[in-house]
């Protein structure tokens, strides 16, 4: 829900209006039903508005309260904000709007920045302190909302896209050598606070910043998720542990539901939305709309799961939309797909969700999708091998990483290279915090708290928000998250994976959807990169801008284009297409 920037500046001189005025246009998608800029001395916030809930102008940011001293820009929801404004009205606060804005105000003031931890949602906000001159920034526990910032000099700016920093100007552009081992071994994750660029940066998840009116700044990390276990947790059998993941998995959803608008389900036909879709219907939802998305078969691999789909949408009675794009269609949408992209990801699904959100767009502004479900109850084919893993660290990058640092020096331009293997370094030593003794925990750890925000749950924001759509991922309640972490990893690796929440969903949808082979969002067309494809690609690659920037040894994109097929990583991704995306990216972006 909405696009939120802003500048700082430290050195007594004004924020530029003007320069948060191009930030907030550069984020219009984001928020296509409101536009505003509140600007005082040296803080100018910015906000574009998607309207979801109190649709009228009170909640319209930034939002000032001048009785309190405080501004805010805000994106995202806080599902509890109804319970939170009557625990703040019996303190005796007032509300001028009926919205979660105006809560997350009257919270900051009543309990201070810690007000975080009493919300249940997905956000990302800033709030300037009049008196004191301080501002606030908070980014939610799983960063479901983005939050990018650039300082440079006597001043900062930050906003929801990482396009909206460099809408501002005067950024840093060059490649970040250790951003690029990241997106080059660890699947194009980028682990805060870089990105690919060096002048800009991310706010990690659950963090909050205070920013003193000199520049000093201290971080504090509000939530932490710990695979710590009791003895009655081990000794709980699996029918128990189901029941409460059921219990908490109705709440999720049904906290999801909060809106002023209708709210619908992305339905892929795989158990995680199926699920969503089921617990919907439980509690008497009519009409419920879902959406399925389907593409030209490839290589004799098939481009849809219609089949799956239709029979939640036929068992629940929902409003099923079924949408087919032709790869014609997709090889066109794909400059608008990176365009939309906060950072280069090389997730064959980002054109699914572009253009599934694009139809879905023109239907409903509010939907729940099954992102979450893989890294949180264990669905990976990578974690039942790290059960009997001597080495943790070694079973998961053998699985996860597309090449190791020795392949990557062979193949990317030595100026672009680090001096260090970052990437193997930053997993290694995430295995080793305290919280997580086991191996498959410390996988799931890792990738439900870094690989998650800077794969799926990024590429779902960017990709819906690209057209005014807000998704909700009720796999990441946090409370919900606190109990599965709870719950030992052989109930997790049960029937082939996702055991638990398999146990879930058998009381509650058709067993054909729950025993298929694992599906994922599938786009045969990129995965084998052959026919307009290809010449897409190796138009990118002749580029001027892709032949002066050399990221790449001549050598190694040669024996690419030589055979696509043929490169092929771990994780089942074209290295062609890994190439090609950032230099894409990078030319959709003119860096």
């Amino acid at each position: 829900m909405c696009g939120i920037c802003g500048e700082i500046t430290f050195d007594g001189s004004p924020a530029s209006a003007r320069r948060v005025a191009a930030m907030a246009d550069a984020m219009a998608p984001r928020g296509p039903d409101g536009a505003g800029v509140v600007a005082r001395d040296r803080v100018a916030f910015g906000h574009r508005r998607l309207k979801i809930i109190d649709l009228s102008v009170r909640s319209a940011q930034p939002m000032v309260d001048p009785v309190l001293g405080l501004t805010i820009v805000f994106n995202g929801c806080i599902y509890n904000y109804p319970e939170l404004r009557k625990e703040l009205e019996a303190k005796g606060y007032t509300f001028f709007s009926s919205g979660d804005t105006e809560v997350i105000l009257k919270a900051y003031h009543a309990w201070g920045p810690h007000c975080v931890e009493k919300f249940h949602g997905m956000f990302a906000f800033a709030i300037h302190e009049r008196e004191t001159g301080r501002v606030v920034l908070a980014r939610d526990r799983f960063g479901i909302k983005p939050f990018y910032y650039a300082q440079s000099g006597q001043s900062l700016r930050f906003a929801s896209s990482l396009q909206a920093i460099l809408a501002g100007g005067d950024v840093d552009t060059s490649i970040d050598p250790v951003g690029l081992n990241h997106y080059m071994s660890f699947h194009a994750v980028v682990p805060p606070p870089r990105t690919i660029l060096n002048g800009v940066k991310k706010l990690p998840p659950a963090t909050l910043r205070t920013i003193e009116p000199d520049g000093r700044f201290s971080d504090e990390v509000y939530w932490r998720i710990s695979y710590e276990r009791t003895s009655e947790d081990v000794e709980t059998p699996a029918e128990v542990w189901r029941d409460r993941v059921l219990e908490a998995l109705r709440t999720a959803v049904d906290r999801r539901m909060v809106a002023d608008v209708p709210v619908g389900v992305l339905l892929s036909g795989g158990v995680d939305s199926s699920v969503i879709v089921a617990l919907l219907a439980e509690a008497g939802q009519q009409g419920l709309k879902t959406f399925s998305i389907g593409f030209e078969d490839a290589h004799g691999e098939v481009g849809n799961e219609y089949q799956y789909s239709d029979l939640i949408a036929e068992r629940f009675g929902t409003d099923h939309h079924k949408i087919f794009i032709p790869s014609s269609e997709m090889i066109e949408a794909m400059p608008a797909t990176v365009g939309a992209m906060h950072e280069p990801m090389v997730s064959y699904d980002n054109v699914g969700f572009f253009l599934l959100s694009r139809e879905v767009a023109k239907h409903i502004k509010v939907v729940q999708s099954g992102q979450g479900a893989d890294e949180v109850f264990g669905g990976y084919h990578w974690y039942p091998p790290m059960a009997s893993a001597n080495d943790p660290f070694e079973s998961y990058r053998n699985a996860f990483f597309d090449r190791s640092f020795q392949r990557m020096t062979e193949e990317v331009s030595p100026r672009y290279l680090p001096d260090h293997d970052a990437a193997g370094e930053f997993v290694r030593s995430h295995f080793n915090l305290p919280g997580a003794d086991d191996p498959v925990d410390k996988a799931l750890r890792i990738d439900s708290t870094v690989m998650l925000v800077d794969d799926p749950v990024k590429r779902v924001d960017a990709m819906t928000m690209a057209w005014g759509l807000e998704a909700r991922v009720p796999f990441l309640d946090h409370e919900l998250c606190e109990l599965a972490a709870r719950v030992p990893p052989q109930h997790k690796l049960a029937q082939g994976g996702k055991g638990v929440l398999k146990d879930v969903a058998r009381l509650l949808v058709p067993h054909e959807v729950i025993d298929r082979k694992k599906g994922y969002f599938p786009v045969p067309a990129l995965k084998y990169i052959s026919g307009p494809v290809l010449d897409m690609v190796r138009g990118v690659m002749d580029a001027p801008a892709a032949r002066d920037r050399g990221l790449f040894q001549p050598a190694y994109l040669e024996r690419l284009f030589a055979d696509p097929p043929a490169h092929i990583t771990p994780l089942r991704g074209s290295e062609l297409w890994q190439v090609a995306l950032l230099e894409m990216w990078l030319q959709a972006h003119d860096i």
